[in-house]
């Protein structure tokens, strides 16, 4: 139950990311990406405050070691690095590639994930392999409509993908020292902070730009960053970093399933083919699993 606890709210972070592509893309018409990743990130860590604040008083008579105090510093600093240069490698890509194949190409640190993380001493079996084999394919299927070629926009947005791929290892390091929802708050503050400044030497932002741009900030800020970061952090506790990597790679899947259902848009059969084999490759990971709950199962039938 925990493991299924922790896939959903990871598939849940990939339903929240998959709608904020259009925000993305629709708040660099107005501002600046280091403006938008800014302001996204200080949103998303002053929507944590108040919840923090809570769990401070239900955790009140608990003491925080110190070094818990020092894993926490360490983390914020790490993930909220990797945050703001990944967030910011795809605004910039976005302003020079279409969503789609933003989406496609950021969505291949489920690559880079299992490559990185084996320098690092994580085991990579021949069913992972696979899964992510599987996944690379659907995920073509689906996103692409004519040749895949990189281009400026594209090289940037797969410099994304290798930065979320060592956020998401980094994170899968730090969440068994520090608690999920202060280093997601605490990666924010690191992340808007590094985001002023590269804000400040590249151009202040208009007002007016910030008010045409603000819903798409606000969007992104509460929903992309504050609530969908959090929940990723949160649900990586305990999961494999790859297996973390696929589920979260759905977004783009759940975006366009999200369009569907409220914008009455249609899918292809491509995508339809695409979406399946993503699915199918998350189910691969976990058919070992099945069959140890079947064997236990039957031992305590007879």
């Amino acid at each position: 139950m925990f493991l299924l606890r922790q896939y959903f709210l990871l598939f849940l972070t990939a339903a929240i990311w998959g709608s904020g592509f259009v925000a993305q893309k629709t708040g660099i018409e107005h501002v600046s990406p280091y403006t938008f990743t800014f302001m996204r990130t200080l949103i998303g860590g002053l929507c944590l405050l108040p919840l923090l604040a809570v769990l401070n008083v239900i955790n009140s008579k608990k003491q925080v070691k110190k070094t818990d105090r020092k894993m926490f510093i360490y983390g914020s600093m790490l993930c909220g690095f990797f945050l703001i240069l990944s967030e910011s490698l795809q605004q910039y890509g976005l302003l020079f590639t279409d969503v789609n194949k933003a989406s496609f190409i950021t969505a291949l640190y489920m690559v880079f994930v299992p490559i990185i993380g084996l320098f690092a001493g994580h085991r990579l079996t021949l069913k992972l392999t696979l899964a992510v084999a599987l996944s690379c394919l659907g995920l073509y299927l689906f996103c692409m409509k004519g040749e895949f070629s990189l281009a400026y926009g594209d090289t940037l947005v797969l410099l994304c993908a290798l930065g979320f791929a060592f956020h998401i290892l980094v994170i899968s390091f730090f969440i068994n020292k520090v608690d999920g929802v202060m280093l997601s708050c605490g990666q924010f503050f690191v992340a808007s902070f590094l985001g002023f400044i590269m804000m400040a030497l590249t151009g202040m932002p208009k007002t007016e730009e910030l008010m045409m741009a603000a819903p798409a900030i606000l969007y992104a800020g509460i929903m992309s960053n504050g609530i969908a970061y959090t929940l990723q952090i949160v649900g990586q506790k305990g999961v494999n970093p790859t297996i973390a990597s696929l589920i979260l790679s759905l977004e783009s899947v759940n975006g366009a399933i999200f369009g569907v259902i409220m914008l009455n848009e249609s899918m292809s059969a491509k995508e339809i083919t695409g979406a399946v084999l993503m699915f199918s490759a998350i189910v691969l990971t976990q058919i070992r699993l099945r069959k140890r709950l079947f064997k236990k199962t039957s031992v305590a039938l007879n």
